[in-house]
Order: C-alpha cells, then sequence, then structure tokens
C-alpha cells in the first residue's frame, strides 16, 4: 500500500460464513458456495444452511427505512415473515450493488425504492423457485407440489427448513424471469402494519453508527479550515497545542485550505486545535456579509438573465404587457445547512491489501474513488463497512466527497500504520460545510379579464451545484443547471407565455444537494404566485390551481388527485373557526405528487400557531405505509422548521451560527398534528424522503397569507413573523 503524496499528485487525483451460503441476485449466473464470486452476479439474498435469510442493503440507511423496505420485497417473495429476514449492508461494489438510476452504488435522491422495487422482488422471487426445486428433486416430486412459507419447505407429508436445500439449490442456475407474486396476493408490501426492521438495535443501542467506532490504537483527527470559504492558510503556530493533554502533532495540508491536528481522543483534538493560531490569505475568499450577498441576488433578477431555461423573455412580455392585472414579486430563501443529528464523522484502518473505511456512507463508489486517488492504491483495494447513518439530508454525499477526502489525508499524513478517526463537530459543520444555496427570484404575472394566466415571466439567481462536477454533462444543458430551476420550467401547470431565466451566481462559498434540492426552493414560489394568482382572480386556490391541470396527463391527473384528496381530508371549503387559516400547495418531485393543507390560528404579532398539516401523497405502491407516513412527517417538518426561522448568514465572510441555539432544528411542540393520507396505487413506487419538504412551506406561507401577510423573503421569524 502507498499512502506518499505530494501536492502535485493530490491534486491530480483529486481534478459470509465458512459454511454452505446461497447467494441469490437478479441476474442469470452460477450460485457458488461461499468465498467465492459469481462473475457479474449481484447477490442481494444470503442463506445459510441454518436457514437464516439476511437480506444485503446496497442503499444505506440514515432513518429513511430502506432497509426495512428492500428486507421486505424478498421477505414477500421467499413468503417469510419480515421479523425472520436479517440484514446487512452490501460491501463497496459498484458494479455489483451500483444504484440503477445513477450508475454508481449510492443512496439518493429518494431512488431507493424506485431503483430496487423490481431488483430485489425479482432476487427473492428466484430464490424461492430455486429452493423449491430443490427440495422437488430431493424429494422426487414436482415442483409445483411444493410449497414455500415461513423458512418451511413442504410436499407430501414432507417438511424441512429451507436450510437443508441450500447446497443443492446453490447449484442450480438462477432464474432469468422467476414468476413473481400477483399483486393481489401481496401480504406485506403495502401492509401497514409492518415494523421496522431496525427497531430493535435502535432501540436497545446495538445499532452502530459511524461515530460508536473505537479500534485499538485509533487516534483522532480534525481540521483547521478556512473561516471564510475560499481563504488559504498563510502560516500556523501549534506552540499552545501542544500543552494539551493528548495532543499528538498537527500537519498543514498540500491544498493550503488547512491543518490536520492529531491527539488521542475528540476532546483533546478540538481544544488542541482551537489552541492553534493561523494566519490566512481572504484575497480569493467571499468576504461578503449576508445584506451583501442577498443585494447581489435580487439585481441579478431584476437583470437581463444569463441563460434562457425556458423560452425567451419575449414568449412573456405579450401577454404582460397586455394583462388586465400584473402581479410581481421578489423572493429570497437564504443559504441553509444540513444538519444532521450525527455530525460528519468516519475511521479509516489498515488491511493487508489497502483500507477499511467505516463510514455511514451514503456514496462507497465516492468514497472508494476518493481513498484510492488519495493514498493513490487500486480502489479494490478500498473496503467499505457501511454502519448507520443519523440522518443526512444530503449532507454525507457531496460531489468532492469532502469529508472523506480530508479523513484520506488524515491517514496519510499519520503514515498509513493505525487507524485515524475524522471527526468534525457540528460547529465545523455548520460554520464551514455545505449549503443549500441562497436564491433570489422574481416573478412577473400577467392576468386577463378573466384572471386566467398569459404571461409568467420568472428569473432565478443562485450558485449551481453541478456545474463544474463530475455530473454536469448530465445534469447542465445550455449552460443551464436543472437543480436550480427544477419545479419551474417542468412544472405541472399549463399556461401559456412561460418564461424561466437563470442567473449563476460565482462565490466560493461550497454548496450541495439539500433535502428536494432545488425543489427546496421553486416550490415556495411556484405554490406562492399561484396563491398570488388566484387572489387577484377572485377564485378559490384549490379550484385555480385544479383549472390549470386539465390536459388530462397522467402527471396532471395525479397532481390533481393530490390536491383533491389533501382539500377534502382537511375539510377545504368549509367554514373554519374564528381565528383559524388554511393554505395549501402542491408540487411533484421525485417522481411522487404531494399536497399539503396547514391549519394555522393566531396571530404574526404574537405568534402563529400550525395547528395540523393535512398530507396527501401518491408515491405509487406503498411498499412500506408506515414508513411513508414516517416520511412525509419527517420532511414536512424538516420543511417547515426551516422556513420557519433557519437561515446560514455571513458577517465578512464568516458564518454567523455555530450550533442548534441559533440553528434551531424544529421542535415536537412546532406542529400540533400531521395527517397523511397515501393515494392507493399498483404503480411502480417513487420516491419519498424529499417529496414531502417543497409544499410544506409554501402551503404554511399561503396560510400566514390568508391571515393577512405574505411572507417572500425567508426565513419567516426574520421578516415579520413569530411563531408560538
Amino acid at each position: 500500500m502507498s499512502v506518499k503524496l505530494s501536492r502535485r499528485s493530490f491534486l491530480k487525483s483529486v481534478s459470509a460464513t465458512a459454511s454452505a451460503t446461497l447467494l441469490v441476485g437478479f441476474t442469470p449466473a452460477r450460485i457458488l458456495a461461499s468465498g467465492h464470486h459469481a462473475g457479474e452476479f449481484t447477490p442481494f439474498i444470503r442463506i445459510s444452511d441454518s436457514g437464516t435469510v439476511t437480506a444485503i442493503i446496497k442503499h444505506f440507511e440514515c432513518g429513511q427505512g430502506a432497509a426495512t423496505g428492500l428486507a421486505t420485497l424478498i421477505a414477500e417473495e421467499m413468503n417469510m415473515p419480515l421479523d425472520q429476514v436479517e440484514i446487512d449492508f452490501a460491501p463497496a461494489d459498484g458494479k455489483k450493488y451500483a444504484n440503477l438510476l445513477f450508475g454508481a452504488q449510492g443512496t439518493g435522491g429518494s431512488t431507493a425504492m424506485a431503483n430496487s422495487f423490481m431488483q430485489y422482488r425479482t432476487a427473492g422471487a428466484a430464490a424461492r423457485e430455486m429452493l423449491i426445486n430443490a427440495a422437488a428433486e430431493e424429494w422426487g416430486v414436482s415442483p409445483n407440489m411444493v410449497t414455500l412459507a415461513d423458512g418451511q419447505l413442504s410436499a407430501s407429508g414432507k417438511n424441512a427448513s429451507i436450510g437443508e436445500f441450500v447446497a443443492t439449490a446453490s447449484q442450480m442456475e438462477v432464474p432469468a424471469e422467476p414468476q413473481l407474486k400477483d399483486p393481489a396476493e401481496f401480504v406485506l408490501i403495502g401492509n401497514p402494519n409492518t415494523n421496522r426492521r431496525d427497531n430493535g438495535p435502535k432501540t436497545d443501542g446495538t445499532a452502530q453508527y459511524a461515530m460508536d467506532v473505537h479500534l485499538d490504537g485509533q487516534i483522532v483527527a480534525v481540521m483547521l479550515r478556512s473561516p471564510r470559504a475560499g481563504g488559504i492558510m498563510v502560516s500556523m503556530d501549534d506552540s499552545d497545542a501542544k500543552e494539551v493533554p493528548g495532543f499528538i502533532r498537527s500537519a498543514a495540508l498540500p491544498t493550503g485550505t488547512g491543518a490536520v491536528v492529531y491527539a488521542q481522543n475528540t476532546w483533546a483534538a478540538f481544544q488542541s486545535r482551537d489552541a492553534i493560531s493561523a494566519e490566512w490569505d481572504f484575497s480569493n475568499a467571499d468576504n461578503r456579509s449576508s445584506d451583501q450577498i442577498k443585494a447581489d441576488l435580487l439585481a441579478a433578477v431584476n437583470t437581463d438573465a444569463e441563460f434562457d431555461a425556458k423560452g425567451t423573455p419575449t414568449d412573456a412580455t405579450q401577454g404582460i404587457e397586455n394583462a388586465a392585472q400584473v402581479i410581481s414579486r421578489e423572493f429570497f430563501l437564504p443559504y441553509l445547512a444540513h444538519s444532521p443529528m450525527e455530525p460528519l464523522t468516519c475511521t479509516i484502518a489498515p488491511t493487508e491489501t489497502g483500507v477499511i473505511l467505516y463510514d455511514g456512507c451514503q456514496m462507497p463508489s465516492g468514497a472508494q474513488a476518493a481513498l484510492s486517488a488519495v493514498l493513490q492504491i487500486p480502489p479494490e483495494n478500498v473496503e467499505v463497512k457501511t454502519l448507520y447513518a443519523g440522518g443526512t439530508f444530503g449532507r454525507r454525499a457531496t460531489m468532492t466527497a469532502d469529508y472523506h477526502v480530508e479523513a484520506a489525508l488524515a491517514f496519510a499524513f499519520n503514515g498509513g500504520q493505525g487507524p485515524v478517526k475524522l471527526v468534525w463537530s457540528r460547529e465545523d459543520d455548520l460554520k464551514g460545510g455545505y449549503y443549500r444555496p441562497a436564491v433570489a427570484h422574481k416573478v412577473t404575472v400577467g392576468l386577463n379579464e378573466e384572471g386566467r394566466i398569459i404571461g409568467w415571466d420568472h428569473r432565478i439567481a443562485g450558485k449551481p451545484i453541478f456545474k463544474g462536477s463530475p455530473w454536469e454533462a448530465f445534469i447542465v444543458q445550455n449552460g443551464v443547471d436543472n437543480s436550480s430551476v427544477e419545479g419551474t420550467r417542468d412544472t405541472l401547470y399549463e399556461f401559456d407565455g412561460h418564461y424561466v431565466g437563470l442567473t449563476d451566481d460565482t462565490s466560493p462559498i461550497t454548496v450541495n444537494w439539500w433535502r428536494s434540492v432545488g425543489h427546496s426552493h421553486t416550490a415556495y414560489v411556484m405554490e406562492s404566485m399561484m396563491d398570488l394568482a388566484a387572489e387577484a382572480a377572485g377564485q378559490d386556490p384549490v379550484e385555480y390551481r385544479l383549472s390549470y391541470l386539465k390536459s388530462g396527463t397522467a402527471d396532471q391527473n395525479r397532481l390533481a388527485g393530490v390536491l383533491n384528496l389533501a382539500a377534502s381530508k382537511s375539510s377545504w371549503g368549509e367554514p373554519l373557526p374564528a381565528g383559524r387559516y388554511r393554505g395549501i400547495a402542491a408540487h411533484k418531485s421525485f417522481g411522487s405528487y404531494v399536497a399539503e393543507v396547514v391549519e394555522i390560528s393566531g396571530d404574526v404579532e404574537n405568534g402563529v400557531v400550525i395547528e395540523k398539516v393535512t398530507c396527501a401523497v401518491d408515491c405509487g405502491i406503498a411498499v412500506n405505509p408506515d414508513i411513508v407516513v414516517a416520511q412525509m412527517e419527517s420532511a414536512i417538518g424538516y420543511g417547515i422548521g426551516h422556513v420557519m426561522r433557519n437561515e446560514i448568514t455571513f458577517t465578512d465572510g464568516e458564518v454567523d451560527q455555530w450550533n442548534f441555539p441559533d440553528y434551531e432544528p424544529l421542535r415536537i411542540h412546532d406542529i400540533k398534528a400531521i395527517e397523511t393520507h397515501i393515494v392507493p396505487s399498483t404503480l411502480p413506487p417513487t420516491g419519498v424522503g424529499e417529496p414531502g419538504t417543497p409544499p410544506s412551506g409554501p402551503a404554511l406561507a399561503n396560510a400566514i397569507a390568508a391571515m393577512g401577510t405574505r411572507v417572500t423573503h425567508l426565513p419567516m421569524t426574520s421578516n415579520g413573523v413569530s411563531f408560538f
């Protein structure tokens, strides 16, 4: 293993058990005994000769329920109770465990069920057929006479555990197209009473998170980073750090972006780092304060756009010039942090042939590539032990693999001889992490005498997420980063004269996808403007939206379906008690359709009370309805909490917030009740981790507007609204 690293090479590199075991995947291949690999075969099921069935989970688990969902698919097709299927996270192997929608191994974009639904069902059905055929062969009966249920095979009075037939089944070809269950036969898929497979270990403390890792001989590394984005370290003095008990040493990074500090434990590492004095060059840093950032973005949307994302300005001009009414609003949405409960951390340890990474790893392929490049070892010599992650919201997957690169550097500079655990504090992440971009919008809408939209001019300014990344070729077309405009140019509402323009911000502040990515800001603006248009037209907000979904496309029908369901379940249209107000919003993202109604009381001066959120979601077939409900609740809380009071602000380029006291997450008392209704469906599953977030903020904003205050600059608490 090589861990030699020069500045030049770094910059270039960055630009089973012994018993018989049955491995089952979705492609035809020869099944071999444990310890062997079957070429292109992708194993999703492991069955031991004791009869234990283990689902090999290719998506990491950060609380979203992917492990339970994938295990459910296997249990369903194998006619087994869910609690009899064990779970194990897949090793890093992009060929075997690629996300079919990414082309690399990773979790994100609410794709776990969408890309794995047929894959894991097919694997379960194949295992069922192989075991039945093995039993039929040994018992001398037709496979049609053999049944498999609860891990037991039965035929003609004979019964045996599936484990007894693993050896025989392991010599059979995997059926390419096994017979899948008819949805009418489902017992587990769609069952609202199934329990999560990780409830037990998370309750009794046996679930291991990356922060829990402590290996023999391990030392802790933390990073000294520039207090301003884009700053370069000129010099450092660690004399005072040497007086801290447990301090080992420090080393400047070859990139000039800071230093790594080593200590015997986490506390000593943080104390040592705080004792170091450093000088920085901020000549290429972003030295602006928040007021200037906001002014710059608002100025950008008040001039010609840099790129045309949809149509041309003249498409909207004619309608707006001939309009009976014109509505125009500016919106500002600030930088936001991901702030997962478990701060970033991972541990690298040497192996005989390379290294092993212990991590709540969201993107194993990216981590493998990063460690391979920095440590100059083949990717296949980088093992990844994926553990549970305490939330992510996008933070554990950056296109620069930032914390993996840092961990690899820390390991390399320590000689690569022992385990090194990299730890970020929450302050580290809030002050120097990756953020949802700050974004400005300006929308001008023209209405005719009947209140119909005849011109929609929509300008957006913000830093692109994908430009300059390996995914640029797929996400950026004609200069437009789709993540900046998604939800606007592809809105399902149909109206004439629709123009969307985009201007990029070029700040060195690092940005990343954040729960629901661009939809997190575009839905707020689109649904606020639809409400404003309905108000100007003197029409009901629900009926007004439905009137722009009249073409009858499948997409429009499904969005209309959740609008109607949310309205019905919230008693929309019926009189409210005095002092109560409602707002509605709907949005499609990640293949799913969500509408939400927020009911509030109180007033903006003395405190708004969120009485209830009613949610309707169409996500195709709900594999685990209880998890879908939990994810809607989570996404609603995340979205509402951030529009209420969260922002990352800067003073002379330095972040003002430091921890939860001034970047406060949603509290359980902030929303009195959430009620979720799932549209019954037999269509393939779509995303649930993110789609609940986009409509939550505008639904609250529209309710507050019904109270008399329209909020277009966020967060609400900084712009005239208080909450009880």
